[in-house]
């Protein structure tokens, strides 16, 4: 039982001697990269930059101990920290640095309440509640959002942000004012991040490009030049900081929608970088992993956390074994907190923008849109509701739109499955759809053969129900042959829908006969109105047996044989 809530007891006592390098490694390299995205995070959440070293800090000591992901890096994203930043504005519009750390505590306190709680409940499967289309477009709407928001860094102007059209507006009126230094200093920064994520991906561009800043603020005096620095980094260990249990009434909802993001990304992230060998991340212990990281860290002073694919990325690719890793990645962290914070202070602006644009620039993937799009226009729609509902409500009001763009998608996905026509293979017995590659397929004359496919219940039935008449209208059968082989559940209003049309059908003399019924429908069925109308005679392990019993029937072949039929099939036999 204790190695089921703390993962590390199983795994820890197995570790192998020459995994201890390679963990080493991977660690230090994966530190290189957090750190300075940590602090950019923190800046994105409008918190100061120390912040997102005790980010980098506490959820990683947590996880190590708690989660069930080899590599998974859990500390903060670029869609956690705009999740944040949104509330967090809300809560402390004045910015002060006090209420500020107050509130974000209590939002991660409440995160890992409703991740935990979640994991108490055995929800892992909300990870699929947004659909893949609907969280690229969430997230090409963050990243874009995330841009804009950089951009007055970059160019030396301000505005007073009132939302992503707006700000692009008022951009737009003070791009006169624009500090060329600024301007050519972030062009600088943005060249060196760039070039070296290119050309040089094995090297840790962010932490690069972060030297390179603070070498230059120091012996070039940037800030004589009219260029903003980050200003003095608090050094040292994080203090604890009690939840304001007054903000809760206000922080709740936001946190909802940040738990829900930080899992699926958490999720996603954890997939994406199974090796051969590797178990499956165990959902629900994930959920109690990054809740238990949340609430122990926001206990001490760290945003909201969720594990990252960039950082988990840089992680495995250097090589991690264990999360032995994500531990001397805390410990960098804590060194850099003891003896290297104040270095951080003489950070240009145009810096720390430049690392949160190109960073965040990668969630906008126009190849993954048109990926979508190549193979199937509805989803793309879809994405690009759930970009519009981050663009035009924001960020928060804008989560809900994905989830509800997914669930919409859902049900409409549901109401459109096919009612497909049948047509046998010459010379076999294989019944397949009707198409214009196969025009050759025989049709029986007297003999409709539909197979409608996937669950059958009160929103589909309807419209089931129109095509199935119009298709009769048209071909006039004796038999209407119903393939139930795809449809893994029938509900009480389709059954009941069903028995009428039975009915109807007889009226206009076409004989209803089912086939290939799974045992859930078949149970069903038998306890019904329409069990007692059609008995066991109307029923049919496969097509074959029913196509054979209307050709014996419309040759005139004895009642014997049918009956013989009939003992075979399916009613008799289940």
């Amino acid at each position: 039982m204790p190695g089921k809530i703390f993962p590390i007891l199983e795994w820890l006592p197995a570790y192998r001697r020459e995994w201890l390098r390679p963990d080493l490694v991977a660690g230090l390299t994966s530190a290189a990269v957090v750190i300075p995205k940590a602090m950019a995070y923190a800046a994105i959440a409008g918190l100061p930059l120390v912040v997102g070293l005790y980010t980098a800090l506490v959820p990683l000591v947590v996880y190590a101990v708690m989660g069930t992901s080899r590599p998974l890096s859990v500390t903060s994203t670029s869609t956690i920290a705009i999740l944040s930043a949104a509330i967090l504005g809300q809560v402390a519009p004045g910015g002060d640095a006090l209420v500020l750390v107050t509130a974000t505590a209590t939002l991660a306190g409440l995160v890992g309440v409703f991740l935990m709680l979640g994991g108490v409940l055995r929800v892992g499967s909300v990870a699929s509640l947004i659909s893949d289309p609907v969280l690229t477009g969430f997230k090409a709407g963050i990243g874009l959002v995330i841009v804009v928001d950089q951009l007055p860094k970059l160019l030396g102007i301000h505005i007073d942000k009132a939302g992503f059209f707006r700000d692009l507006l008022a951009m737009g009126a003070h791009l006169p004012e624009t500090s060329l230094p600024t301007l050519a200093f972030a062009l600088a920064m943005l060249a060196l991040m760039l070039g070296l994520e290119h050309f040089a991906p094995r090297l840790p561009a962010p932490l690069i490009t972060v030297a390179a800043g603070i070498a230059a603020a120091h012996y070039a005096g940037l800030e004589g030049a009219g260029i903003a620095l980050v200003g003095p980094v608090q050094a040292g260990l994080p203090g604890f900081t009690a939840p304001d249990l007054g903000l809760v009434s206000q922080l709740w909802p936001a946190a909802l929608g940040i738990a829900l993001m930080s899992f699926v990304e958490t999720a996603a992230a954890g997939r994406a970088f199974i090796r051969r060998g590797d178990p499956l991340p165990d959902a629900n212990q994930e959920l109690l992993a990054t809740g238990l990281a949340n609430l122990a860290g926001g206990l001490f002073q760290s945003m909201p956390a969720g594990g990252g694919t960039s950082q988990t990325a840089v992680n495995d690719g250097a090589g991690a074994r264990s999360q032995v890793a994500g531990l001397v990645a805390a410990g960098v962290t804590l060194a850099t907190l003891l003896f290297l914070a104040p270095l951080f202070g003489l950070m240009p602006h145009p810096t720390l923008a430049a690392v949160v644009v190109v960073a965040s620039i990668g969630l906008v993937s126009p190849a993954d849109f048109r990926a979508i799009l190549r193979i199937r226009s509805m989803e793309f729609h879809w994405a690009l509701i759930a970009v519009a509902g981050v663009l035009l409500l924001g960020t928060l009001k804008g989560i809900l739109v994905a989830v509800l763009a997914s669930l919409v998608a859902l049900v409409v996905r549901a109401n459109r499955h096919p009612l497909l026509v049948l047509g046998r293979k010459p010379g076999t017995n294989v019944f397949r759809p009707l198409s214009p590659e196969h025009p050759e397929d025989e049709t029986i004359p007297g003999l409709l053969l539909l197979r409608p496919a996937g669950g059958i219940y009160f929103g589909n039935a309807p419209r089931l129900g129109q095509e199935i008449r119009a298709l009769v209208r048209r071909h006039q059968p004796k038999v209407l042959v119903l393939d139930f082989s795809a449809v893994p559940n029938l509900e009480f209003t389709a059954l009941r829908m069903l028995t009428e049309g039975e009915e109807n059908l007889r009226r206009d003399a076409t004989v209803l006969w089912l086939t290939a019924l799974n045992p859930d429908v078949l149970e069903v069925v038998q306890r019904s109105e329409l069990w007692r109308r059609m008995g066991r005679e109307r029923l049919f392990f496969t097509l074959e047996q029913a196509v054979a019993r209307f050709q014996r029937e419309e040759a005139g072949v004895p009642d014997r044989e049918s009956g013989k039929e009939r003992s075979d099939g399916q009613g008799e036999k289940r």
